[in-house]
């Protein structure tokens, strides 16, 4: 269970329990349960290491992490994970998984097993747990394949997913795409995408799945200092989505969510000063 510490509002200290027992919820199987978290999503970090073996960090309430707890062994199959959050409540309820022959699957937090959502998911070089485009409750997956195209497939809430349907070309430009949220105050969660010179894009949402996201927009350069960017919601539990970024030492930095969308992201802090890259995939 998380400390709680006593400078925390009551709502923070809400948020942090909150996270605190997802946390148990991933590593243990108990069912999930609607909380006030506030409206952005707060999933904490996790981690899978190339031995297979996975670990979770809380927020401490602070704005950094708890220290790792571990989730689960036997995960070394597993190619792509991404949680999500099926109610809108700001906790994740379970994650989508792929593994080397192209499986997705999805496991909820209830110990029930992995549910087998669909086959031929190798067909994409990046997937992505990208929270509600569609404008329903559940979270939604893209897919981007080799030629560039992305994809969205809408979640039904209880990890299968629609049809897909094409959001456009091009995306073959970036080598990282991450998002978990809003990032403009908007009500719409957004996503962000990284080219290949190190200059971030943000991409507002629209809420429409025909058309998912508007024209993009720069944030700003110097992004490829990171070998992976990635977007675990809420950390510094202010109510505004995240992102991280770790770099080639391996230390782990926290760019905090303004809700403007001319500036999304505040100045980095150092959140970890080094062994995440001891991840293979973070989640």
């Amino acid at each position: 269970m998380a400390n709680i510490s006593g400078r925390l509002s009551g709502r923070a200290a809400t948020r942090l329990a909150a996270a605190a027992i997802a946390a148990a919820l991933v590593g243990t199987g108990a069912s999930a349960f609607a909380a006030d978290t506030g409206d952005a999503p707060m999933y904490g970090i996790a981690g899978l290491d190339s031995a297979g073996a996975s670990y979770y960090y809380a927020p401490n309430g602070e704005g950094g992490l708890q220290t790792r707890v571990p989730l689960d062994t036997g995960w070394k199959d597993v190619k792509f994970l991404g949680r999500v959050d099926n109610d809108a409540d700001s906790v994740a309820d379970g994650r989508w998984q792929t593994n080397a022959a192209g499986v997705l699957n999805y496991a909820a937090n209830d110990n029930s097993g992995l549910k087998n959502v669909g086959h031929g998911w190798n067909i994409y070089n990046t997937l992505l747990s990208a929270g509600d485009l569609g404008g329903a409750e559940s979270g939604d997956l893209l897919g981007r394949d080799a030629a560039g195209y992305l994809y969205l497939y809408l979640g039904y809430g209880d990890g299968t997913v629609t049809k897909r349907y094409k959001v456009g070309g091009g995306w073959n430009a970036y080598n990282q795409i991450a998002g978990n949220g809003d990032l403009t105050g908007d009500g719409k969660n957004d996503i962000v995408a990284r080219d290949k010179s190190g200059v971030l894009w943000l991409y507002k949402g629209t809420g429409d799945y025909k058309a998912p996201f508007a024209a993009r927009t720069k944030v700003g350069g110097g992004w490829n200092t990171y070998n992976t960017v990635f977007a675990p919601g809420d950390i510094d539990m202010d109510g505004t989505t995240d992102l991280v970024g770790r770099d080639a030492k391996g230390a782990l930095y926290l760019y905090k969510g303004t809700g403007k969308a001319a500036t999304p992201y505040g100045g980095r802090e150092l959140i970890g000063t080094g062994g995440w890259n001891t991840y293979r995939l973070l989640f």
